[in-house]
Formats: C-alpha cells, sequence, structure tokens
C-alpha cells in the first residue's frame, strides 16, 4: 500500500511522493568537478608549451639529423701537446667559460680528403664564444703577418698551413697571440659557394670599385668549382650568389688593400649566421649534405650535439682584425709583409677585446717574439709597401661563360671605366688589357692567364 499515516498531523500521505525542497532539487543536477592540471591552464599557457615542444622536436630532430651525417665530415684530430699552449695561458682564468675556434680558408683546388700540404690558408680566423653569454666574438688575422713559425723561424702567417696543415697553423695562432685554440674548421672555396646556395644567397650592399673585381674572380671560381651565376652590373644592396659573394670575399684590391679584404669575409661570415639562424630544417639538411663533405674539423660528434642545442642563441658580435697597429712594409728575402707594432702590445689588445681584460700581461713567449720581429725588420731592412703585394696577382682564368646576360667573356667586346682604371675585354679568344692601382693586367681568353704587374713583388693567390 502505498499511503502511510504522518505521526505530525494524524493525516495519511501518498508515500510515493516526496516533496521537493531547494536541497533535494538541486541533488539532481550534475556536480561539476574543478579543473585539475593541463586543462586547468589559461589558453595562452597551452599554446607556448606546444609551442615549446615542437622547438624541442625540432632541435632533436636536428641533433638527430647531424647525429646520422657526422661521417660526412672530414674529421682529423689534432695533438693537443703539440698546440704550443703556454703554461702562463692555462694558468690565466680569463679564457675559462670561453671556446676559441680558428677557422681557416683554403685556396685549394683539391677534396679536402686528400692531403692539402703545401696549400696556404687564405683566410685565418678565430672565433671565441662565451659559452655564458653566448655571445660571439670574430678576428681576421692578416695572412702576411710576420709571425715565428713552429720551427723558430719568422714567416707569413699563413705559411704555417702549408707546412704543417692545421696542426701547426693552429699551434701558431697560440704562440704568437697566447691563446689557448684546441679546435679548428677548415673550408674551401667550394663549401662556401654550396653553404651560401642553399641559404637562397646572401645581402651585401656592393659599392661600385667592387664590381669589376667580383665579376673577375668569379670567372675563376666558376672554373674550379663548377657552379655558374650571372655577372653583378650594378652597386648597392643585393642578393649575392654563392659564387658571386665568395668572388666578393677575394677582392683585395680596392682601397683599404688587404684589410679590407678581411673585412669583407667578416661581412659574408656574419650574413651566412645570420641567414642559416632564420632557416627551416630542410635547409638545414640541404646545407649539411651539401657542405659537410667540403669541411675538416676536430670537433667530435658528441661536441657538435653540445654546441648545436644553442645553436640558435649565438650572437655574433663584434669583428675586428689583427694586428691592430701594424705597418705594412717589405722585408728584403721575404717580401711583403704586416708587421705588428708591436706584437706585445697588439696582444694585449687582443685579449681586451675577446675576454675583456684590462692590463693583460702577454707571456715570456709572445715578449720574446716581440723583440725578435723587431730586431729581424731592423735587420733585414724595410722599405715602403705602397705597391706590395696586396697589388700583386697571379691567376689563372680560360675566359668560362657566365649565364645569364653576362656574354662579355664570350661573344663580346666590352670597354668599361671606372675610377682611375680602364678595362678593354675582347670575347672567346681575345684580350683583356687593364690598367689600374699600380699595375698592368694582361689576360687572355678561354686558354690564357691573367698575370699583374706592380709594386716590388708577385705573389701566387
Amino acid at each position: 500500500m502505498n499511503n502511510r499515516t504522518d505521526s505530525r498531523t494524524g493525516s495519511r500521505v501518498d508515500s510515493r511522493r516526496k516533496p521537493r525542497t531547494r536541497a533535494a532539487a538541486g541533488s539532481n543536477r550534475k556536480r561539476r568537478r574543478p579543473k585539475r592540471g593541463f586543462a586547468a591552464w589559461p589558453i595562452w599557457k597551452k599554446i607556448l608549451i606546444i609551442v615549446f615542444g615542437v622547438l624541442i622536436l625540432l632541435i632533436s630532430l636536428g641533433l638527430a639529423i647531424l647525429a646520422s651525417k657526422y661521417h660526412k665530415i672530414n674529421t682529423k684530430t689534432l695533438d693537443t701537446e703539440a698546440l704550443n699552449i703556454s703554461q702562463e695561458v692555462t694558468e690565466n682564468v680569463a679564457q675559462t667559460g670561453y671556446l676559441n675556434v680558428a677557422l681557416f680558408g683554403l685556396d685549394t683546388r683539391t677534396d679536402l680528403t686528400e692531403d692539402v700540404e703545401g696549400t696556404r690558408s687564405d683566410t685565418i680566423m678565430i672565433a671565441s664564444i662565451n659559452l655564458e653569454t653566448k655571445a660571439v666574438k670574430l678576428c681576421s688575422v692578416y695572412r702576411d703577418t710576420y709571425l715565428q713559425q713552429d720551427d723558430g723561424t719568422y714567416e707569413k702567417a699563413n705559411a704555417a698551413y702549408s707546412f704543417g696543415e692545421a696542426q701547426e697553423a693552429v699551434a701558431l695562432l697560440n704562440k704568437n697571440l697566447d691563446m689557448d685554440i684546441q679546435h679548428y674548421v677548415s673550408v674551401d672555396f667550394k663549401a662556401m659557394v654550396d653553404v651560401i646556395d642553399a641559404l637562397g644567397g646572401i645581402d651585401i650592399d656592393v659599392q661600385q670599385e667592387e664590381i669589376d673585381y667580383i665579376n673577375g674572380y668569379a670567372t675563376e671560381i666558376i672554373k674550379n668549382t663548377g657552379v655558374d651565376t650571372w655577372a653583378v652590373t650594378d652597386p648597392g644592396m643585393q642578393t649575392l650568389t654563392g659564387t658571386q659573394a665568395t668572388a666578393y670575399a677575394r677582392i683585395r684590391y680596392t682601397s683599404g688593400d688587404d684589410y679590407r679584404r678581411t673585412e669583407r669575409q667578416r661581412e659574408v661570415l656574419t650574413q651566412i649566421v645570420k641567414k642559416a639562424q632564420n632557416s627551416n630544417l630542410l635547409t638545414i639538411n640541404k646545407i649539411i649534405d651539401k657542405v659537410f663533405p667540403e669541411i675538416q674539423t676536430n670537433f667530435t660528434l658528441k661536441e657538435i650535439l653540445s654546441y648545436s642545442k644553442d645553436a640558435m642563441k649565438y650572437q655574433l658580435g663584434e669583428t675586428t682584425g689583427f694586428p691592430f697597429d701594424k705597418e705594412a712594409q717589405t722585408l728584403s728575402g721575404v717580401g711583403s709583409v704586416v708587421l705588428p707594432m708591436t706584437l706585445e702590445s697588439n696582444v694585449t689588445q687582443l685579449h681586451q677585446y675577446f675576454f675583456g681584460e684590462d692590463g693583460y700581461t702577454p707571456s715570456s713567449t709572445v715578449v720574446a717574439i716581440s723583440g725578435e720581429i723587431e730586431d729581424k725588420a731592423s735587420s733585414l731592412g724595410t722599405t715602403d709597401s705602397d705597391d706590395m703585394t696586396y697589388y700583386n696577382q697571379d691567376w689563372s682564368s680560360d675566359g668560362t661563360d657566365y649565364s645569364g646576360n653576362y656574354s662579355s667573356y664570350g661573344t663580346g667586346t666590352t670597354d668599361q671605366t671606372y675610377g682611375e682604371e680602364t678595362t678593354d675585354q675582347t670575347g672567346g679568344t681575345g684580350t683583356v688589357d687593364q690598367t689600374g692601382g699600380a699595375g698592368t693586367v694582361d689576360q687572355s681568353g678561354t686558354t690564357g692567364t691573367v698575370d699583374q704587374t706592380g709594386g716590388a713583388d708577385t705573389q701566387g693567390y
């Protein structure tokens, strides 16, 4: 029976119906549980976490790509015991926390897997990386700088690579500059061309006086690398191809001579780094495939992976050239050189530049070398070198045609006047007679050579 008696009132009530109170009515609704964990985070925080996760994935993929293709690099170890790192330098804590790397650009026509002994380093740079701040500073060492070689003799800085490849070249830098450099990277022209092309070119502000030299050097680069391009025709900011940019970096016949050339080299390297840091994984993979076989280094896979994790954090800042205080002279029996004035004071400035060391005291080795350079310069005799080897060149060209609209080397004649120099060009098998600066250039067409006379000395490039 569904009816019952209410004990308070004595009346009968229907047990099938229950009184609905506010609490009872509310109890029929589904109670929401509070959000916890990731679901409780605001939307902006979720987006940041997702983006961060994607970046980590990309970095991991990048590192995986590096690891899988490390074997493409030509690795060659250095004997660290023979790198001329003095005890005075190792006891100096200022270089602690920095990674110093020697960078060599080789004017070689052979694969870096082969023996390159006898090849001088066309470009010498030191990159110093502050591992805490990720700031990177570059310093070019002028290749004609008169320094002490590993065997105690004195020669131009670029001679060390021809004597003992990277081993002696790194040892020379440590010995003469009080540096602690234990890593190096060597590349040839082909590597520079390929990496710039893989990045889609780099932006350079070309000056009027540089145009003809870019096109001239590009002819030789095309011949030796097989990578074609078109001519630069106008000055101003523009995107240069790998061949054009490499040719630009080789110019040393405009105002500023070899000093200006090293500035161009640092400018090209800076633009490469900037563009690479903004490239996608596909482009980086393309660069690795192209360039790794054209690199020689002693970096291990473990080291590459470790430093690559912070690749996007590195900030390329100041660049400069060494020596800071210098004189360009021609030494009897040696040729045109750059003399540090003095080596001791220049090394002090270098350590201030790289490591912020105020009043650095050079090692006893540098002090001794500094004195010997002064004595040798005095005993050998010097002459004013306004017309030194920066103006002298000996390189081959076969008049290779450029693609695109550049046809003066192949089908026609071009007469150009620029500055104080005049160029008369004949295409095909004709000749180029160029007068300018301190010398004269005679260039034959498809089978000829370029010889430039000027100054007191002639040096192969």
